[in-house]
């Protein structure tokens, strides 16, 4: 059976024909990522008419945005369509079909492993994986990496990062060509004027949903929308015109998908909706055509019949009691202690299936609902101990739980604090009830004399907004710091420096450095770590270096304290472009945080291997770093994690000169012309974006990115900044090379300096000052071949060709005068080999060729040669 002929689309749905195809002998995942609207779920339907056409069963899920919160919501609807198939005791219970003892997650994924395998041969497509619950998910994550047998798990997802599965390969999905999205157009639209056709395709940008639905609302575009944002728009227009009793059955649809027919009291009120194609009623659910229909219907509601909605779902629902339940959370405006009592209820029996985030989020919103302070306290601190006691590695935990059982008054705050640890660094990894939870917990105190746990609290919480990333986390810590009066000093460190830097670091920059001066061995480890990690961001590790080696050398050093200490120490050795170092700290950081469970942590030492890899142009390691760090942060909602990994991404997008994507990672963390609030590492980007933006045309764009920098005096922050902003500011033509690698301390970055030295021989060598481009492009070139970055010491050897056509020495290449140069600093052939990804025996070969090139006969007269060819 042929598949569906979507337009301009072969590519893909070639691959996808070959991903069915692997998924007939072998189990194989593959994420769709993109824009919404760019045709990723059409993409699904055509590979699950491919797998059906070969014999295969198809399992379709799809993630929605308003059931995200409901834990094993996705895995509900897998068991759903599999009727009469044998399900595993430990999902049963997961899933509310069964009593019994709870189940872990590693008994939930063998179950559902189990369930799949015996359906092969099998293809399981998930939609709108973003929206997917997170227990669904981090299961479906676990599942894609075991051998299942003949099955295939196929993902899609918005974006070109968020929410990878570990193990699948991704496959960006673009918008149609200019030509692909003319054909589309033509065959939809044969009556179309070419002056209208000619402005939809400007319009859309080769988004294929744009092109079939912008037609129909042909009006003006304001400036700044988004396709995505007109497309909501439309969908929107379309709902709101739907007469009231459908537009009223359809809220019933959004805020309970895939809703069962039964729960409507006619499907003729949702007749005029089916007509227009906006849902299928064909099974017994209804089933929305596209996601951004679902999004339009909830976005076009007002408050009150939303509420009205929630209410009569609440009674339809009264057979299933956590449903019932959290529908009528949903239309408390105030306190309800019965709703209250009821969400304690759900969470009990969460609890029991063990989906341990799925009861302490229920606690959360019961004790929103309470009236009684009392109450809420109790809540708050039953949800906050049911999150210490999940994992039993915390130090505090025994304390905890022998002064719950002897009846004394629950400590609520130390049991947040120790829970949100444990929801924070765990493999649980979730940052919003962690931050529900300690926000909650803060928002009951007495702060303005805050005490020691006060202080603990506080900072545990901007640790959990700043894994968040955006200013939406930190939100609640500004309000509850507002309200301590004079912060305790730690308290400051981390709001100044950790939470928008680019903003506020300059204030208070003397007295980091006045701290770090002080330091001695009688610094409390939490202390010295806690401030160190403040330096990340204001290149202050440099000055912590010594301190953190004093620290790691010390006995009986807590695992946390260990962990955080390699990572700065890794973190300072990249900056400082020691990259060996860099990667055996990272390796012992990686090795460390799997022996003691902390998956956050664990990412945090992935990230600087990721660098590396990129610095030496290795873009599989790349890939796959990076894959791991986001396959477990985007659907636990760790930005800060997936901006590293864009990090890592857009450097190694530069090194091999794919521009577009370079700009497409760096400008996803910063858009051009801001250094975006309350993201930290947004001004490292800098370079990044201008360089990227300016090879694509894009000059109004870098020119306002140096702007921004410059308005936020980042220069001021550090010599690396002086460096990254004034050669970004040099590429647009507003300042030069020579004042930027004139700045203070340049050598104390060797990698940027070089990057710097290389940017500037380019602009030399076009304007055919190629004596002086030589010396700075030579100057790179030792600097990158002494870091064994391959792929830089190439895009240099591309520079010197020109500028050295009639120098003595230039018939080398850049690989062998690299090579050279490592053999001159004492480097063996085998050490050689490692770091430039050769073998001996041809670095053998190249010294062979180039020494009488050279006028040598030995190792030895090496760096004279070398010597007198820099001279040249």
């Amino acid at each position: 059976m042929a598949g569906p002929v979507l337009v301009g689309r072969d590519d893909d749905l070639a691959a996808l024909y070959a991903f069915v195809r692997r998924a007939l002998t072998g189990t194989s995942a593959l994420v769709l990522a993109g824009d919404p609207g760019v045709g990723k779920t059409a993409l699904l339907d055509a590979a699950a008419g491919h797998a059906a056409s070969l014999g295969m069963r198809i399992l379709p899920m799809s993630g929605a945005e308003f059931e995200a919160e409901l834990a094993f919501a996705g895995l509900h609807q897998l068991v759903s369509t599999l009727p009469g198939a044998e399900v595993a005791s430990p999902l049963a219970v997961a899933l509310g079909m069964a009593e019994g003892p709870p189940p872990g997650r590693s008994e939930v994924v063998d179950a559902v492993a189990a369930l799949l395998s015996a359906a092969q041969p099998l293809l399981v497509t998930v939609d709108d994986l973003h929206w997917l619950d997170r227990p669904s998910a981090m299961v479906l994550d676990e599942v894609a990496q075991r051998p299942l047998g003949r099955v295939g798990l196929l993902f899609a997802m918005r974006g070109e990062q968020a929410g990878h599965v570990a193990g699948a390969d991704v496959r960006v999905v673009r918008p149609l060509s200019d030509d692909a999205a003319g054909r589309l157009l033509e065959e939809r639209y044969p009556a179309m004027t070419s002056a209208v056709r000619r402005r939809l395709l400007d319009d859309a940008r080769g988004n294929p949903l744009a092109l079939l639905e912008l037609p129909a609302a042909l009006t003006p575009a304001r400036t700044g929308d988004t396709v995505p944002e007109r497309l909501r728009e439309v969908f929107a227009a379309r709902v709101s015109a739907l007469p009231h009793a459908t537009r009223q059955a359809l809220l019933l649809a959004a805020l309970e998908s895939p809703a069962p027919l039964e729960l409507f009291e006619s499907a003729r009120d949702l007749a005029p909706a089916e007509r227009l194609g906006l849902v299928d009623l064909t099974g017994d659910a209804v089933v929305f055509r596209h996601p951004l229909t679902r999004s339009a219907v909830v976005a076009v509601s007002a408050l009150d019949e939303r509420r009205h909605a929630h209410t009569v779902l609440a009674e339809r629902m009264r057979d299933r009691p956590d449903r019932h339940a959290w529908h009528l959370a949903q239309t408390a405006a105030e306190p309800d202690e019965h709703i209250a009592l009821l969400l304690e209820d759900a969470a009990l029996h969460a609890r029991k299936r063990g989906d341990t985030a799925g009861a302490v989020s229920a606690l959360i919103r019961a004790a929103e609902l309470s009236g009684a302070v009392n109450d809420r306290g109790r809540r708050l601190a039953e949800a906050a101990y049911i999150g210490a006691l999940a994992d039993g590695q915390l130090r505090r935990v025994p304390e905890l739980l022998e002064e719950v059982r002897t009846g004394d008054e629950l400590p609520s705050l130390e049991i947040a604090v120790a829970a949100a640890h444990y929801l924070l660094f765990s493999g649980e990894g979730d940052i919003d009830t962690a931050h529900r939870l300690l926000a909650g917990a803060l928002e009951m105190q007495k702060l303005d004399e805050p005490d020691d746990t006060v202080t603990d609290a506080v900072i545990t919480l901007g640790w959990v907004c700043y894994f968040g990333g955006g200013p939406r986390w930190w939100e609640a810590f500004h309000h509850i710091t507002a309200r301590m009066g004079e912060l305790p000093p730690l308290v400051e460190r981390l709001r100044a420096f950790c939470a928008d830097p680019a903003r506020t670091a300059l204030s208070t920059l003397d007295d980091l450095d006045r701290v770090i001066a002080g330091w001695d061995d009688h610094v409390p480890p939490v202390d010295l770590v806690r401030t160190g990690l403040t330096g990340i961001y204001v290149d202050r590790l440099a000055s912590c270096r010594e301190p953190l080696l004093r620290l790691w050398k010390r006995p009986g050093l807590p695992a946390t304290a260990e962990l955080h200490t390699l990572s700065l120490l890794a973190l300072e050795r990249l900056a400082a472009s020691a990259w060996d170092e860099t990667v055996e700290f990272a390796d012992e950081h990686v090795r460390l945080a799997d022996a003691h469970g902390y998956s956050l942590l664990r990412c945090l030492g992935l990230y600087p291997r990721a660098m590396v890899a990129a610095g030496r142009g290795d873009d599989r390691a790349v890939t796959e770093l990076t894959n791991r760090i986001i396959g477990w942060a985007a659907p636990r909602g760790a930005t800060m994690l997936s901006t590293l990994a864009a990090q890592a991404l857009s450097l190694a997008a530069i090194g091999r000169g794919d521009h577009e994507s370079a700009y497409r990672h760096a400008s996803s963390v910063s858009p051009p012309g801001e250094l975006a609030s309350h993201v930290p590492a947004a001004p490292l980007f800098v370079l990044d974006l201008v360089e990227s933006a300016l090879r694509l045309g894009l000059r109004d764009e870098a020119v306002a990115h140096v702007k921004a920098a410059r308005a936020a005096r980042l220069e001021e922050i550090s010599p690396r900044y002086v460096l990254l902003v004034g050669a970004a500011e040099a590429l647009c033509g507003s300042a030069s090379f020579e004042d930027a690698l004139a700045g203070p301390g340049v050598d104390e970055w060797p990698f940027e300096h070089a990057r710097v030295l290389l940017l500037h021989g380019e602009q030399l060598r076009r304007a055919r000052k190629n004596q002086v481009a030589r010396v700075q492009l030579a100057r790179a070139q030792k600097i990158f071949a002494g870091l064994g970055a391959g792929i830089w010491v190439a895009r240099v050897e591309r520079e010197l060709r020109p500028a050295d056509a009639h120098r003595p020495g230039g018939e080398l290449t850049a690989q062998q005068l690299t090579i050279v140069r490592m053999a001159a600093e004492g480097l063996t052939n085998k050490e050689i080999a490692q770091r430039l990804n050769l073998s001996a025996r041809t670095v053998a070969t190249h010294l062979y060729q180039v020494f009488p090139k050279l006028g040598v006969s030995s190792r030895a007269g090496l760096r004279d040669a070398l010597e007198r060819l820099d001279r040249t």
